[in-house]
């Protein structure tokens, strides 16, 4: 897939402020992304977003970092944060902003180092792609934790998306989008918003330990996982 996306934080962090970011779906209109949302400072993060700031400990890697915006604040309260993420052009703006430790690459791939919180928020879970997916997501997350680390995540029901009933094919929150920027459009690809029920039994099922911090009424809701110890 082309890096639209990170185009689309290169040029908004050089001053085009103007440019819009669509995403176009499956099951409705395109919607716009705007840009802005990945530049917040603290003061504007959601309450979901500081909670699991909080819950941080010990040495972070911000997984999708984007623009560096969590990491930035991690790093003002002295938290020893690693910001990665799979677009060049997104580091080149998280290093240009004043986030110390950057790595570009893919996480599925990464396994140099081991840490004691992995972070994924805006969704960051849904590089899974799938169920699929976020099974071999939680197998590798394992291998990148140190002895009684977590992984910290957010996602959300969808189903309000199908008024009409969900539809019989593929899981509901296997969601299908389109990345379209100054008139370059990116390849289809499969986004996850995993529903809480369904998480806590594949998380189960993988060895994870979970427990649900934060909700609200919308059916976001943000997890802190830990490996279960086998003896």
């Amino acid at each position: 897939m082309s890096d639209i996306l990170g185009q689309a934080i290169y040029n908004y962090h050089h001053s085009d402020r103007v440019s819009k970011l669509w995403i176009y779906n499956r099951y409705g209109p395109r919607e716009e992304m705007p840009v802005r949302t990945y530049f917040r400072n603290e003061d504007d993060m959601p309450d979901l977003e500081w909670c699991a700031l909080n819950h941080c400990n010990g040495s972070v890697l911000d997984v999708g970092a984007g623009a560096g915006s969590h990491s930035l604040v991690l790093q003002q309260w002295n938290a020893a944060v690693t910001a990665l993420d799979i677009s060049p052009l997104a580091t080149d703006v998280m290093r240009a902003r004043g986030v110390a430790d950057v790595i570009q690459a893919d996480i599925f791939a990464y396994n140099a180092r081991q840490y004691d919180t992995l972070l994924m928020l805006m969704n960051g879970i849904g590089i899974a792609g799938d169920l699929d997916g976020f099974r071999r997501f939680l197998r590798h997350a394992k291998t990148l934790l140190l002895p009684g680390g977590q992984l910290l995540f957010d996602s959300s029901d969808v189903a309000y998306l199908y008024p009409d009933g969900i539809p019989d094919r593929d899981y509901y929150g296997q969601i299908s989008y389109q990345y379209a920027y100054k008139g370059e459009r990116s390849e289809w690809f499969s986004w996850l918003y995993i529903d809480e029920k369904t998480m806590l039994e594949i998380a189960g099922e993988e060895g994870w330990q979970v427990e649900v911090i934060f909700e609200d009424e919308y059916g976001q809701y943000l997890a802190k996982l830990h490996p279960v110890s086998r003896l």
